[in-house]
């Protein structure tokens, strides 16, 4: 799809995939405005967030010599979250453990170390996490018979082992969202395996509701997905090519994956399903696919291509726009995040300090088509009509982003 000279969007309709996080639709909503207010600052322009209507809102932007109405659909599977979350601690983890056994078997683990060492290591994180914390409740609990002490102190090293669990290790391992990532590689393997039939009637439900929203009129219909939303995204487009081949025909069609994880999924032996369906989004000539990738999100194939590492090596390969964090934040905010691997991660769908070549509100409710932003960079960064990316009149916090990367 060619990307030069390419009319503003006045009117277009988002369908977008979150990642995995216990965030419904009105809590993705929430976030959003709050994120669309500093864009809007950022940017000078205004933004309006509607109010939640059913799993969509709206969103009205303007600025000088443009207006943009978005319609953002949000598939959000916070019941599959919640339902994963509700059940006791032991099944929570018994499912996590067993689900990372699954991964390993499937060949997922040897891929992610293949492609992506360091997302090999994020798999591993929380499993080993909760191995070193039993290992040392148990050393606790056993204290006293390998310290040749009589078996009465039992009586004090048990309670201690179990006030220990329950005051410093629950809580520092819920600092890292353990318990969260179980439930998330519960997930990962249902979309790769496609044998639980919770979750494939979920997907039927969210490609009945997609096919509903292509239906509305609108300039561009982009289709935005972040982290295991990716592998959602995949796969509901999928279904619909398969359920209806020329369902994108005569439309202009945006696939966005935002730190994208599909070969979290895709890598497993098992996810046959997924693997054909993001060759069949490769070969539609409607659909203009590009990736954003980070180098310091860990969470993300960073530099892989996934088109042919799902086995389609001939089909037209996304192109990647990389970012820095770093260069989107102020330096203080930046600071404070960045030894926070999941904070990180969610940058992609949050507010900008300062100009960048990426920024989620502006991709998905400004006047830009979302291809181009498949192109901008530190050098080019995205100038909205009637003024420039950056000038004397741009708020101090544009000003500022130039500052910050000639220190850089």
């Amino acid at each position: 799809m060619p990307r030069t000279n390419m009319p503003r969007i006045k009117k277009r309709v988002v369908l977008h995939f979150p990642g995995f996080e216990p965030l419904d639709a009105e809590a993705h909503r929430q976030r959003y405005e709050r994120s669309a207010q500093q864009s809007a600052k950022v940017w000078a322009f205004s933004s309006a967030v509607g109010p939640l209507a059913g799993a969509h809102f709206d969103v009205a932007s303007a600025g000088p010599h443009w207006q943009t109405a978005s319609r953002i659909h949000v598939f959000d599977h916070n019941v599959l979250v919640d339902a994963l979350g509700r059940r006791s601690l032991i099944r929570r983890l018994g499912g996590g453990f067993a689900s990372a056994l699954r991964v390993t078997v499937d060949g997922g683990l040897w891929g992610y170390f293949r492609h992506a060492w360091r997302f090999g290591l994020f798999f591993l994180f929380p499993f080993l996490l909760v191995f070193l914390m039993t290992a040392t409740v148990l050393a606790v609990a056993s204290s006293p018979y390998w310290l040749g002490l009589s078996g009465w102190n039992l009586a004090w090293s048990a309670p201690l082992s179990a006030l220990l669990l329950h005051r410093i290790l629950l809580p520092f391992a819920a600092r890292f969202h353990t318990l969260h990532l179980f439930a998330d590689w519960e997930m990962a393997a249902a979309l790769a395996r496609l044998d639980r039939p919770d979750f494939n009637r979920w997907l039927d439900d969210c490609a009945d509701a997609a096919h509903a929203a292509l239906n509305e009129e609108a300039d561009e219909y982009l289709i935005s997905s972040h982290s295991m939303g990716s592998s959602v995204a995949a796969h509901v487009i999928g279904i619909l090519l398969e359920r209806q081949p020329d369902v994108f025909k005569g439309k202009r069609v945006v696939f966005a994956t935002l730190g994208g994880a599909i070969l979290q999924c895709a890598l497993m032996r098992s996810a046959h399903a997924l693997r054909t369906r993001v060759g069949a989004i490769a070969a539609t000539r409607e659909i203009f696919w590009f990736e954003v990738q980070c180098l310091t999100d860990v969470v993300n194939f960073y530099k892989t291509r996934v088109v042919a590492l799902c086995g389609h090596a001939r089909e037209k390969q996304p192109p990647i726009a990389y970012i820095k964090v770093r260069l989107m934040l102020s330096a203080d905010r930046y600071r404070r995040i960045k030894r926070n691997f999941l904070r990180v991660h969610r940058q992609y769908v949050l507010d900008p300090d300062v100009r960048a070549s990426f920024d989620f509100t502006l991709m998905t409710a400004g006047p830009l088509p979302a291809a181009e932003f498949a192109d901008f960079s530190r050098t080019n960064l995205p100038a909205l009509p009637g003024r420039d990316a950056v000038n004397d009149d741009s708020p101090p916090a544009a000003r500022g982003e130039h500052r910050e990367r000639r220190e850089a």
